[in-house]
């Protein structure tokens, strides 16, 4: 028996999409049910329709193989559906690269321009990224980890592989910035670190899309998503008032810049139709940034 990717019924003669290489049922077989990213391509000659159909001149040999990487059973086949859980694994990995470092008595300044975005490195571009897989502890990346793990998959069913990845990455080394240029311009030093300003853009795009969506505070109180956002947007915004930008060494900028580019990638997305995600998808696709010392996002 198969689970259909869409609603999660148990199926025993699933159906394969073409486009996004999906699992499902015999209601949402076709593209226009289950929201396939496919169909933002729709109007792309190169990209459902092949060549033969479009009378378009053959692709290149390398075109051709470049685009085969990707496909559906192609070597990279299984991120398709997967974005969310790989970047779980990278932030679990890059905390156990973490430990490894700090027993090989690497310089504590050389650690830290590794896995930290900072007011000294602020324009060296690559800890932008790396600085979000980065985490202050087992503590910092298990709350990351649990947010990414329940929300992530939701928008990237709904938004595709693709642009989740850009939504992840880019909000998060925008969070990061706005956190440690906001305390550079202040004449601070900060050192940030932590996948949470991505994991707001996330929250922030399902808050638009779906504000009535249900979460659960400590996996016992229920609330809808708009009232938690709301609520964490104010405390963010009270704390920051009160104490500071990387009040109780966590950025709260960060946190902040992270949500603002949510709301305003949901509101885009709410803008051009389709169906937001009525619930919380688990399992993966086919395929089998503070103040003064160092913020957690």
């Amino acid at each position: 028996m198969a689970t259909c990717d869409r609603c999660g019924r148990q199926v025993g003669m699933p159906y394969r999409c073409r486009f996004c290489g999906g699992t499902y049922c015999e209601e949402h077989r076709l593209p226009e049910n289950h929201d396939c990213p496919g169909l933002d391509e729709w109007d792309d000659p190169a990209g459902v329709f092949g060549p033969e159909e479009t009378g378009r001149e053959e692709k290149s040999r390398v075109e051709r193989a470049v685009q085969s990487v990707g496909a559906t059973g192609g070597p990279l086949g299984y991120l398709r559906g997967n974005v969310a859980y790989v970047f779980l694994g990278l932030m679990v990995l890059t905390v156990g690269l973490q430990g490894v470092v700090s027993t090989l008595g690497i310089s504590s300044v050389s650690a830290q321009n590794l896995f930290t975005l900072n007011t000294t490195n602020l324009l060296w571009v690559y800890p932008w990224f790396t600085s979000i897989f980065a985490h202050g502890g087992f503590a910092h990346l298990l709350v990351n980890g649990i947010a990414l793990y329940f929300f992530g998959p939701t928008v990237e069913r709904r938004v595709g592989s693709g642009r989740f990845a850009a939504l992840f990455l880019g909000a998060g080394a925008l969070a990061g910035l706005a956190q440690v240029g906001t305390a550079a311009f202040l004449g601070q030093y900060a050192a940030v670190l932590g996948a949470s300003g991505a994991i707001m853009a996330v929250m922030g795009v399902l808050t638009v899309l779906n504000p009535s969506l249900r979460v659960y505070i400590y996996f016992i109180l229920p609330v809808p998503l708009w009232l938690f956002t709301l609520g964490f947007a104010a405390y963010s915004l009270f704390v920051t008032s009160v104490g500071g930008i990387g009040s109780g060494g966590v950025a709260q900028v960060a946190h902040l810049a992270g949500l603002a580019v949510g709301l305003v990638y949901g509101a885009y997305l709410k803008s051009q139709g389709g169906r937001a995600p009525d619930e919380l998808t688990l399992g993966g696709g086919p395929g089998g940034p503070g103040g003064p010392g160092r913020g957690r996002i």
